[in-house]
């Protein structure tokens, strides 16, 4: 861009107030009173590119001209990031089907899906072992996972219900698919989907080696839906026909990757469902899922992808000092909403820890029962009920999705905190004190998405205290209070419009002779 001027018009002559025509000189640029062009810059459609900003400063004398090179972001969402394929940037004459090549195209074009890949994208196996591809080998967040041949594919409905091969599995995408593929008993053995080879025979590229897939566990899954594990000393099960049968058929897979904190793959496996396949079968469906965990680390249990399922943990966590999300509940280390937990006993000094998830959609109660003294002193004992009501570590904010990850701020719902008072009948408050009997949350909630598929997401949280006034109690004597937790889930959703139009009914009586002289 600091070579290109579109305000350049004359032949070896300076234009007027044309700041980047390399023929002026700095005797024009003193004559110059703006830029006609102030900013030079390339492809605006673009993600970062460079521009070329000029100016004049007046307040120098004689004037001159100030050139900068900046980068510029696109801050719209649809930009392109780099022009890497280059046959796009002119216009092809598309290939005219004939008799000679009629049946080549209805080969690459006649499925239900085809790739558009070019050749030209195809993976360079000898670039790979070369030593300057080694930093290119560590995998950034979406980037297809590499392999020998082209990429570990994840088989996925892509316009259809039908598989398509050509889905490549996502660096750091947990993904989780089902689609439909089309069998023949006596062609089972040749149909390289239905074979666990084709799944595990390629190895990953890593950054310094190739990663080998193992093969993680085997189930066997009988006609009537009955599965078996086999013994991890059993090798691999290759498809075959036998008694009009396919057995050993892949009905589902999943991958596991394990990487390290700077994008490298260093261990692969796969877990497969085989199963039997009838004659009278046509098709069969098959489930694929991926998942990536990293090194020495614990994998974050999920409470739905991505609307929350009924019955699972409400995720939680809290904003420790000095970082910019929150982070996991460390009290907890599946990262939980908990209330009180009953016990059989129904002491609350009893057994303070005693924790329960809260299970999204589930509404809960739960207590215990206080014992109360003339001994007992005041605060102490207002510290250890709010222990016993809120736990050691309240979180600070619930997941708004089941599957909302700690970086992502504003998946993160803040819990809002009440305090409410309630005053006991007393004959003197001079000798009383504020003790908290209950905790309430109330977790409001929507459906999110489509409604074909509404996903259940979560809207506001609040947590209310319940305090109340007890008065000292005489020597000797003991009262016994009840302290309870609840949980209670509102859907606040709105009704769905209907897409005709209700016309409003109207409930009168009309003269008989209305419709006179029709009956």
């Amino acid at each position: 861009v600091a070579r290109l001027c579109v305000c350049d018009l004359l032949v070896a002559q300076c234009d007027a107030n044309c700041c980047c025509d390399p023929d002026c000189s700095a005797q024009d640029f003193s004559l110059f009173t703006t830029c006609s062009v102030p900013v030079v810059r390339g492809d605006s459609q673009l993600c970062s590119q460079k521009a070329a900003v000029y100016s004049l400063d007046v307040e120098a004398n004689p004037p001159e001209m100030i050139f900068k090179l900046i980068d510029q972001v696109n801050p719209s969402i649809f930009c392109i990031h780099a022009t890497n394929y280059k046959e796009a940037l002119y216009l092809k004459s598309p290939e005219i089907p004939t008799a000679e090549n009629f049946d080549q195209l209805l080969d690459k074009f006649g499925g239900a899906t085809f790739s558009a890949q070019p050749d030209s994208w195809s993976l360079d196996t000898d670039a790979q072992n070369r030593p300057e591809a080694n930093e290119t080998s560590r995998y950034e967040y979406g980037v297809p996972v590499q392999t020998e041949d082209a990429f570990l594919r994840l088989p996925s409905p892509v316009v259809s219900s039908w598989c398509s091969d050509a889905n490549p599995a996502g660096f750091l995408v947990n993904q989780a698919t089902k689609c439909i593929r089309s069998v023949s008993v006596e062609k089972c053995d040749s149909i390289q989907a239905l074979s666990m080879l084709f799944y595990i025979n390629s190895s990953i590229l890593a950054s310094v080696f190739q990663v080998n897939i193992t093969v993680q566990s085997i189930i066997v899954q009988s006609l009537d839906g009955m599965r078996t594990l086999l013994s991890s000393s059993e090798g691999l099960r290759l498809p075959m026909v036998l008694d009009e049968l396919c057995i050993n058929a892949v009905l589902g897979v999943n991958y596991h990757i394990t990487h390290t904190d700077t994008g490298e793959i260093i261990e692969a496996a796969a877990a497969f469902v085989l199963g039997a396949i009838s004659k009278e079968a046509l098709t069969i469906e098959q489930s694929f899922e991926i998942s990536f965990t990293q090194e020495n680390t614990q994998p974050v249990p999920l409470s739905g992808n991505p609307g929350y399922v009924v019955g699972l943990p409400v995720r939680a966590g809290f904003q420790p000092q000095g970082y910019p999300f929150p982070a996991a509940f460390l009290s907890n280390k599946h990262s939980q909403l908990t209330i009180l937990q009953s016990t059989s006993t129904q002491d609350c000094l009893a057994a303070p820890g005693a924790r329960a998830p809260v299970l999204f959609g589930y509404n809960m109660i739960s207590g215990c029962r206080l014992r109360i003294t003339a001994a007992m002193k005041c605060q102490p004992l207002a510290q250890t009920l709010l222990d016993v009501l809120k736990g050691q570590s309240f979180p600070e904010y619930v997941a708004s999705f089941g599957n909302s990850q700690a970086q992502d701020v504003l998946d993160w719902v803040p819990i809002t905190q009440l305090h409410i008072s309630e005053q006991m009948i007393s004959h003197t408050l001079q000798s009383s004190c504020q003790i908290p009997v209950s905790l309430g949350i109330e977790v409001k909630w929507t459906k999110y998405g489509s409604l074909v598929n509404p996903q259940a997401r979560i809207v506001n949280v609040t947590a209310t205290i319940t305090t109340t006034t007890l008065k000292q109690l005489p020597s000797g004597r003991e009262r016994i209070i009840p302290i309870t937790s609840s949980v209670v889930f509102t859907d606040i959703s709105s009704p769905a419009e209907p897409s005709y139009k209700v016309w409003p009914t109207i409930n009168i009586k009309l003269p008989f002779d209305f419709f006179y002289p029709f009956v």
